[in-house]
């Protein structure tokens, strides 16, 4: 039988409209019920036999509640990293593929809550109860749909808010030796995000499990966990949990961010979780490179921070600002884990040793210590009153080096050496005690005008202090335009500086008096 060529035509073209419809409208149940067996167990990891269809990170079940993540997929078994107690599990055992990846539960409920990797609670408030789940692997957004870094994240320390800015959206490492307060500062920037409306995570990884409680009651304290939500891994953790641990925290930031609200989140800290990423890797077998690290370390670190951003007006505005923080060894920021998060980041706040020893507190290498970002955002009023501050410091510090072989110093030289003295104790700042903008520019444009080079250095406490309370009697006309984006005005600057100077009068007589005597 001939078929005529436009019957044909239109033959063909029903088929395939029903092709496409029947396509479109397909949606498979990707629920396998495909068990295999445990052929090895090791520490943080089990090989799995007999699940030809896995696919890789998706998630496995194990006997006794414990998951893992499909992490080696080759073509005789699979390298599973385990996500619970491996002491539990034997070869032998069943192996459950579950269909598809990690995913964590993610809802307003979460605000206030103590939570590991995986959404399990670990306070006494009982079970997260949420409908929706994200996992904890997600692309970061694409380059059209950010928008430039505008609005200052401050952090209310007096050294990093004037001289090394942060913007929403920044990426910002904290890097220093141990023991020098890398998470002091994270914490200060957290209590300071009161009534700001931003939301705060802060994951803890592979930390001793005192110093994680000591942050949670620090942060209940001080009434932070109203907007703060802690994710924690402990040293004794598996490794599979502190390696997923950032990236869940992430995906619950991000829940918010696309609500078109601001997150800060606080990695605490990356350096456990490069190690951790290490012990699975080489359990695993995979080749180990520099430092014994594997050659996707750098990939691991730069997908996740990619992340935070800042969205466009059109997916709401919001932003995932990031605070990593890593561990150097004897002040060397050349090694491995440092220079590529250096190399990831949008600047770094580096920790002296040498300042923390010193009690110059917050220990911060201003000299090392850079914010490519932040200035974008940074409030006009702190660039009025800062601008110079930076070159005034670093030409103290060398002068300071100089005058301690004995050299004999002209007049200009030792009134920068007095006047840099001053800045180092101006920026000098006690633990969990974040200051407001106005306090801040009001103890700055008095060291700017050198009305604090006439105080004696054992008074500057109590000098400022009493700026502190000064700073309480701005106008409040004044204020609302210092927290604007305005430049500060002649007239505005004049009236605070004489608030300060009245503050200053009894520092400056007790100093002369001092002097006479």
């Amino acid at each position: 039988m001939k078929i005529e060529p436009i019957r044909l035509h239109r033959l063909f073209d029903h088929t395939f409209a029903a092709f496409r419809d029947a396509r479109e409208t397909f949606a498979p149940q990707i629920r396998p019920h495909e068990v295999g067996r445990i052929t090895n167990v090791s520490t943080g990891i089990a090989r799995v036999s007999g699940l030809p269809h896995v696919g890789f990170e998706e998630v496995l079940k194990f006997p006794g509640e414990i998951y893992g993540i499909a992490f080696n997929v080759d073509e005789e078994e699979i390298g599973v990293v385990l996500l619970g107690d491996d002491s539990r599990l034997q070869a032998g055992d069943e192996v459950e593929r579950r269909g598809h990846v990690m995913d964590v539960p993610v809802c307003e409920g979460l605000i206030g809550r103590v939570i590991n990797p995986l959404g399990r609670p670990l306070d006494d408030h009982g079970p997260v109860i949420s409908s929706e789940r994200l996992p904890i692997e997600r692309p970061a957004p694409p380059i059209m749909n950010r928008a430039p870094v505008t609005v200052p994240l401050q952090t209310g320390i007096k050294v990093i808010d004037a001289l090394i800015p942060i913007g929403r959206g920044q990426r910002e490492l904290i890097l220093g030796d141990r023991q020098t307060g890398k998470t002091a500062i994270a914490l200060d920037t957290i209590l300071n995000q009161r009534d700001q409306n931003v939301l705060c995570v802060y994951c803890a990884i592979g930390q001793r499990a005192s110093g994680v409680a000591k942050v949670v009651a620090t942060l209940r304290e001080q009434g932070a966990m109203e907007y703060t939500i802690v994710v924690v891994t402990e040293g004794n953790d598996p490794p599979g949990l502190a390696y997923i641990a950032p990236y869940s925290a992430t995906s619950i930031a991000e829940y918010f961010m696309e609500q078109g609200r601001d997150v800060l989140i606080v990695y605490d800290d990356l350096t456990h979780h490069a190690r951790a990423y290490r012990e699975l890797s080489l359990l695993l077998r995979r080749p180990p490179g520099r430092e014994a690290f594997p050659g996707d370390i750098f990939y691991i670190h730069s997908r996740l921070l990619e992340r935070a951003t800042h969205l466009s007006l059109a997916l709401g505005g919001g932003s995932l600002t990031a605070l990593p923080i890593i561990e150097t060894e004897a002040q060397n920021i050349a090694a491995y884990i440092p220079t590529n998060l250096i190399s990831i980041t949008d600047g770094q706040i580096y920790l002296s040793p040498s300042l923390f020893e010193l009690g110059v507190l917050p220990a911060v290498d201003v000299g090392r210590s850079v914010s490519r970002v932040g200035g974008k955002a940074q409030r006009a009023a702190y660039r009025a009153v800062a601008g110079n501050l930076k070159l005034a410091y670093a030409q103290f510090e060398e002068l300071e080096t100089f005058a301690r072989f004995g050299a004999r110093l002209d007049e200009d030289s030792r009134s920068i050496i007095e006047h840099g003295r001053r800045i180092r104790a101006c920026l000098k700042q006690p633990e969990f005690a974040p200051l407001p903008v106005p306090t801040q520019i009001t103890l700055l444009l008095a060291l700017t005008d050198n009305q604090l080079d006439s105080v004696a250095l054992d008074q500057m406490t109590a000098a400022q202090h009493a700026l502190h309370q000064a700073s309480l009697n701005i106008p409040l006309e004044i204020t609302n335009r210092l927290q604007g984006p305005e430049t500060l005005p002649s007239e505005d600057r004049e009236t605070i500086l004489h608030i300060a100077r009245k503050a200053l009068t009894r520092f400056s007589h007790a100093s002369a008096l001092k002097e006479q005597s």
